[in-house]
């Protein structure tokens, strides 16, 4: 984080999950979410169950890798919360009304749990809401997992109204995070832009037509939307991020010896 800005509060789960730990399951997390995406728009009933059992195994099995009850339930707690923050950004970006596959997975995972699990695994979930700073790192690269996604299907979208409904959900949900998180939700939001700039300098992405008009439109109406304070530390946090992504592709190679 940047040593400009006052420090963050400790994570109080760090001691249970590191960091990479908490980075693992959000991926994990994303990588679930969008397969059972995806047998939800494949699958016949049959063929989408047998999937979501694979894939709940798969995500038990590494629940279970914790060391010790209380590591365990945490781990199965970063892993519902993230998959049921990406059904609900999808839910409202695509206005999808129901995601069985998903719905399937999430209670998947509870079913086998016993009475002492599941209140350890509710305690974990709670305690990740408790303070901002509780998983931070997961909710860093759970967030920038999420808001990439969308700006991907923005740019990618051939029809404008299309477009323009993922611009206006993916601003409405920066904004709501920045309000319900006023330690955090701003870096996460600054993160996710510093990125999207960054892929579009890597990738040659946005660069005309309706993909450039939105992503525009996207910084300008959280520039137009946030209050001046947050709005300069939003974007100035973003421009450094970007800055210092240039200057190390800039570093030339080690030379070998």
């Amino acid at each position: 984080m940047n040593e400009a800005h006052p420090a963050l509060a400790e994570d109080a789960l760090a001691a249970l999950a590191s960091p990479d730990v908490q980075r693992q399951a959000a991926r994990m997390a994303q990588d679930a979410f969008g397969q059972a995406f995806r047998l939800t728009l494949t699958a016949d009933d049959a063929g989408r169950r047998e999937g979501i059992d694979k894939i709940a195994a798969q995500l038990r099995n590494w629940a279970r890798a914790g060391d010790g009850d209380e590591a365990r339930s945490l781990r199965l707690a970063l892993l519902v919360s993230g998959m049921d923050q990406w059904g609900l950004a999808y839910a409202q970006a695509f206005e999808i009304a129901a995601l069985p596959g998903l719905t399937e997975l999430l209670g998947g995972l509870r079913t086998e749990l016993d009475e002492r699990q599941e209140a350890d695994f509710e305690r974990k979930f709670a305690a990740l809401q408790a303070a901002e700073t509780n998983g931070v790192d997961f909710k860093v690269e759970l967030r920038r997992g999420i808001h990439l996604a969308l700006w991907h299907a923005m740019i990618a979208s051939e029809e404008e109204v299309e477009a323009k409904r993922i611009l206006n959900s993916l601003g409405s949900m920066m904004l709501a995070l920045i309000q319900t998180m006023p330690q955090v939700g701003w870096r996460l939001v600054a993160d996710a832009l510093a990125h999207i700039q960054i892929r579009c300098l890597a990738e040659a992405l946005a660069g005309e037509g309706l993909a450039r008009e939105t992503t525009e439109g996207l910084f300008g109406a959280l520039s137009q939307a946030l209050p001046k304070e947050t709005r300069d530390k939003v974007f100035a946090y973003s421009t450094q991020a970007v800055l210092a992504w240039q200057q190390a592709r800039r570093q030339p190679a080690p030379t070998a010896h």
